[in-house]
Protein backbone atom coordinates (compact mmCIF):
# COMPACT_ATOMS: atom_id res chain seq x y z
CA UNK A 1 0.00 0.00 0.00
CA UNK A 2 2.73 2.40 0.99
CA UNK A 3 4.81 1.57 -2.13
CA UNK A 4 1.67 2.27 -4.22
CA UNK A 5 0.76 5.67 -2.44
CA UNK A 6 4.19 6.54 -2.73
CA UNK A 7 4.46 5.51 -6.86
CA UNK A 8 1.12 7.90 -7.01
CA UNK A 9 2.55 11.05 -5.20
CA UNK A 10 6.25 10.64 -7.17
CA UNK A 11 3.64 10.34 -10.28
CA UNK A 12 1.80 13.46 -9.69
CA UNK A 13 5.19 15.15 -9.41
CA UNK A 14 6.16 14.59 -12.39
CA UNK A 15 2.80 15.60 -13.83
CA UNK A 16 2.71 19.16 -12.12
CA UNK A 17 7.06 19.59 -13.08
CA UNK A 18 5.76 18.89 -16.88
CA UNK A 19 3.25 21.51 -16.67
CA UNK A 20 4.70 24.74 -15.02
CA UNK A 21 7.88 23.68 -17.89
CA UNK A 22 5.31 24.02 -20.55
CA UNK A 23 4.85 27.61 -19.37
CA UNK A 24 7.44 30.71 -18.93
CA UNK A 25 7.87 32.62 -16.32
CA UNK A 26 6.62 35.77 -16.82
CA UNK A 27 3.45 33.76 -18.42
CA UNK A 28 3.05 32.42 -14.73
CA UNK A 29 2.87 35.91 -13.59
CA UNK A 30 -0.56 36.73 -11.62
CA UNK A 31 -3.04 34.49 -9.94
CA UNK A 32 -5.19 33.95 -13.08
CA UNK A 33 -5.61 30.26 -14.68
CA UNK A 34 -5.18 32.13 -18.45
CA UNK A 35 -2.86 34.06 -19.45
CA UNK A 36 -1.85 36.94 -22.19
CA UNK A 37 -0.27 36.25 -25.64
CA UNK A 38 0.57 39.80 -27.47
CA UNK A 39 0.30 38.62 -31.16
CA UNK A 40 1.41 42.18 -32.49
CA UNK A 41 1.88 45.39 -30.85
CA UNK A 42 2.05 48.75 -33.46
CA UNK A 43 1.73 52.39 -33.17
CA UNK A 44 0.76 55.39 -35.48
CA UNK A 45 1.71 58.83 -36.21
CA UNK A 46 -1.84 60.19 -37.03
CA UNK A 47 -0.59 63.32 -38.58
CA UNK A 48 1.81 61.30 -40.90
CA UNK A 49 -1.25 60.01 -42.65
CA UNK A 50 -2.38 63.11 -43.40
CA UNK A 51 -5.87 62.92 -42.03
CA UNK A 52 -6.35 59.74 -43.40
CA UNK A 53 -6.82 56.30 -41.44
CA UNK A 54 -3.63 55.70 -39.42
CA UNK A 55 -1.47 53.16 -41.12
CA UNK A 56 0.11 50.93 -38.17
CA UNK A 57 3.76 49.59 -38.29
CA UNK A 58 6.54 48.01 -36.20
CA UNK A 59 8.14 50.90 -35.52
CA UNK A 60 6.67 54.56 -35.03
CA UNK A 61 7.86 57.21 -36.40
CA UNK A 62 6.33 60.39 -33.93
CA UNK A 63 5.98 63.82 -35.11
CA UNK A 64 6.59 66.34 -31.99
CA UNK A 65 4.85 69.45 -34.83
CA UNK A 66 3.07 69.55 -37.79
CA UNK A 67 3.75 72.63 -39.36
CA UNK A 68 0.92 74.73 -41.52
CA UNK A 69 1.32 75.36 -44.94
CA UNK A 70 3.18 79.11 -45.46
CA UNK A 71 1.83 81.66 -44.42
CA UNK A 72 0.20 80.06 -41.62
CA UNK A 73 2.70 79.57 -38.43
CA UNK A 74 2.78 77.66 -35.58
CA UNK A 75 3.11 74.03 -34.20
CA UNK A 76 0.12 71.66 -34.55
CA UNK A 77 0.70 68.58 -32.04
CA UNK A 78 -1.31 65.36 -32.18
CA UNK A 79 -1.27 62.12 -29.80
CA UNK A 80 0.17 59.13 -31.43
CA UNK A 81 -2.01 55.66 -31.44
CA UNK A 82 -1.15 52.57 -30.43
CA UNK A 83 -2.63 49.10 -31.23
CA UNK A 84 -2.05 45.41 -29.25
CA UNK A 85 -3.36 42.18 -30.62
CA UNK A 86 -3.95 39.92 -27.87
CA UNK A 87 -4.97 35.87 -27.78
CA UNK A 88 -5.18 33.62 -24.18
CA UNK A 89 -3.91 30.83 -23.40
CA UNK A 90 -4.31 28.28 -20.28
CA UNK A 91 -1.80 27.59 -17.91
CA UNK A 92 -4.14 24.60 -16.72
CA UNK A 93 -6.36 22.61 -18.32
CA UNK A 94 -9.36 23.28 -19.34
CA UNK A 95 -12.61 21.16 -19.53
CA UNK A 96 -12.39 17.16 -19.99
CA UNK A 97 -14.39 18.11 -23.69
CA UNK A 98 -11.87 21.22 -24.78
CA UNK A 99 -8.61 20.84 -22.65
CA UNK A 100 -6.67 23.66 -24.15
CA UNK A 101 -9.63 25.93 -24.86
CA UNK A 102 -10.37 28.84 -22.03
CA UNK A 103 -14.18 28.71 -20.56
CA UNK A 104 -15.86 32.32 -20.07
CA UNK A 105 -14.89 32.43 -16.52
CA UNK A 106 -10.76 32.79 -18.16
CA UNK A 107 -11.37 35.62 -20.06
CA UNK A 108 -9.25 38.21 -19.37
CA UNK A 109 -10.62 41.88 -18.96
CA UNK A 110 -7.92 44.71 -19.92
CA UNK A 111 -8.18 47.36 -17.96
CA UNK A 112 -5.33 49.57 -17.76
CA UNK A 113 -1.64 49.92 -18.91
CA UNK A 114 1.46 51.76 -17.95
CA UNK A 115 4.38 52.98 -20.81
CA UNK A 116 7.98 53.74 -20.33
CA UNK A 117 10.59 54.75 -22.77
CA UNK A 118 13.86 54.01 -21.86
CA UNK A 119 16.98 54.78 -24.71
CA UNK A 120 19.66 52.32 -25.83
CA UNK A 121 22.54 54.03 -24.52
CA UNK A 122 21.17 54.34 -21.01
CA UNK A 123 20.72 57.84 -20.70
CA UNK A 124 16.80 57.45 -19.44
CA UNK A 125 16.15 60.49 -16.85
CA UNK A 126 12.33 61.05 -17.79
CA UNK A 127 11.78 65.13 -18.89
CA UNK A 128 15.35 65.17 -19.70
CA UNK A 129 16.44 62.05 -21.99
CA UNK A 130 12.70 60.52 -22.43
CA UNK A 131 9.31 61.71 -21.95
CA UNK A 132 7.47 61.05 -18.65
CA UNK A 133 6.12 57.22 -18.14
CA UNK A 134 2.77 57.55 -17.72
CA UNK A 135 -0.63 55.44 -17.08
CA UNK A 136 -3.49 54.88 -19.05
CA UNK A 137 -6.91 53.34 -19.13
CA UNK A 138 -8.18 50.69 -22.13
CA UNK A 139 -11.20 48.86 -21.16
CA UNK A 140 -11.04 45.30 -23.41
CA UNK A 141 -12.20 41.67 -22.67
CA UNK A 142 -9.87 38.88 -24.17
CA UNK A 143 -11.53 35.65 -24.88
CA UNK A 144 -11.12 32.66 -27.09
CA UNK A 145 -11.30 34.68 -30.40
CA UNK A 146 -8.70 36.85 -28.79
CA UNK A 147 -9.16 41.16 -28.86
CA UNK A 148 -7.38 43.69 -30.64
CA UNK A 149 -7.03 47.34 -28.44
CA UNK A 150 -6.25 50.92 -29.22
CA UNK A 151 -4.38 53.33 -26.54
CA UNK A 152 -2.76 56.15 -26.95
CA UNK A 153 1.19 55.40 -26.78
CA UNK A 154 1.92 59.31 -26.86
CA UNK A 155 0.36 62.01 -25.33
CA UNK A 156 0.00 65.42 -26.33
CA UNK A 157 1.64 66.56 -22.85
CA UNK A 158 4.68 64.67 -23.80
CA UNK A 159 5.30 66.98 -26.89
CA UNK A 160 4.77 70.26 -24.66
CA UNK A 161 7.20 69.10 -22.09
CA UNK A 162 10.99 68.28 -22.38
CA UNK A 163 13.16 66.82 -23.92
CA UNK A 164 10.41 66.39 -26.83
CA UNK A 165 9.78 70.28 -27.05
CA UNK A 166 13.04 70.83 -28.04
CA UNK A 167 13.09 69.09 -31.17
CA UNK A 168 9.81 70.91 -32.32
CA UNK A 169 11.93 72.90 -34.60
CA UNK A 170 11.43 72.95 -38.99
CA UNK A 171 15.43 73.02 -38.75
CA UNK A 172 16.23 70.83 -36.54
CA UNK A 173 18.21 67.49 -37.58
CA UNK A 174 18.22 66.17 -33.70
CA UNK A 175 16.12 62.96 -32.99
CA UNK A 176 15.98 60.70 -29.74
CA UNK A 177 15.37 57.25 -30.29
CA UNK A 178 13.66 55.35 -27.65
CA UNK A 179 12.26 51.88 -26.53
CA UNK A 180 8.40 52.00 -25.31
CA UNK A 181 7.82 49.05 -22.73
CA UNK A 182 4.05 48.86 -22.52
CA UNK A 183 2.68 46.56 -19.95
CA UNK A 184 -0.80 45.66 -19.99
CA UNK A 185 -3.07 44.90 -16.94
CA UNK A 186 -6.53 43.04 -15.94
CA UNK A 187 -7.88 40.46 -13.96
CA UNK A 188 -10.12 37.12 -14.99
CA UNK A 189 -14.05 36.98 -14.81
CA UNK A 190 -13.03 35.53 -11.28
CA UNK A 191 -11.18 38.67 -10.38
CA UNK A 192 -7.66 37.12 -10.37
CA UNK A 193 -4.69 39.46 -11.98
CA UNK A 194 -3.25 38.84 -15.28
CA UNK A 195 -0.34 41.08 -17.04
CA UNK A 196 1.84 40.75 -20.41
CA UNK A 197 4.52 43.36 -21.55
CA UNK A 198 5.74 44.52 -25.36
CA UNK A 199 8.45 46.58 -26.55
CA UNK A 200 7.74 49.18 -29.63
CA UNK A 201 10.55 51.43 -31.01
CA UNK A 202 9.66 54.97 -30.65
CA UNK A 203 11.50 57.78 -32.65
CA UNK A 204 10.72 61.47 -32.01
CA UNK A 205 12.04 63.93 -34.21
CA UNK A 206 10.20 67.18 -36.36
CA UNK A 207 9.52 64.76 -39.42
CA UNK A 208 8.66 66.26 -42.59
CA UNK A 209 5.43 67.06 -42.73
CA UNK A 210 3.39 65.12 -46.13
CA UNK A 211 0.84 67.97 -46.25
CA UNK A 212 2.34 70.92 -46.34
CA UNK A 213 6.04 69.61 -48.35
CA UNK A 214 8.26 71.03 -45.60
Amino acid sequence: MRGTRAGQLAATLVGVAALAAGCTKAQLQGDSSAYLIINSLQGASVQASGGSQPTFSGVLDSDVCVHPKPPATGCGIFEDEGQVVFTLAMKDPGTPESPTAPTTANFITINRYHVDYVRSDGRNQPGVDVPFSFDGAVTGTVGSNGATLAFPLVRVQAKLEAPLAALANESSTVSISTIARITFYGTDQAGRDASVTGQLSVNFADWADPKSGS
